[in-house]
């Protein structure tokens, strides 16, 4: 997303606006979970071994959870993604 401003806007967009997931620092559960890394997981790494390690400012990972359809999950994701384009 290339910023965290970005990415936690487009976090709270799917947690909030489209039920996608839960923002959380640890991704073992059962529901799908997102976090920033860069700021998060692995806020102990300074930026150039972030930078080596591939981690931008906006990077998030997500653990797609047991609930919903693939599809649904999709289809969320994009409409958070363009609600995201609009702002």
């Amino acid at each position: 997303m290339e910023t965290q401003d970005r990415a936690n806007r487009l976090m709270e967009l799917l947690q909030n606006y489209t039920h996608f997931g839960f923002m959380a620092v640890s991704l073992g559960y059962y529901e799908t979970l997102m976090s920033c890394s860069g700021s998060s997981t692995s806020s102990e790494l300074n930026e150039q071994e972030k930078t080596l390690a591939g981690i931008s400012p906006g990077l998030i990972r997500m653990s797609i959870g047991y609930s919903g359809a693939l599809e649904q999950k999709w289809t969320q994701l994009e409409k958070a993604l363009s609600k995201l384009q609009l702002h």
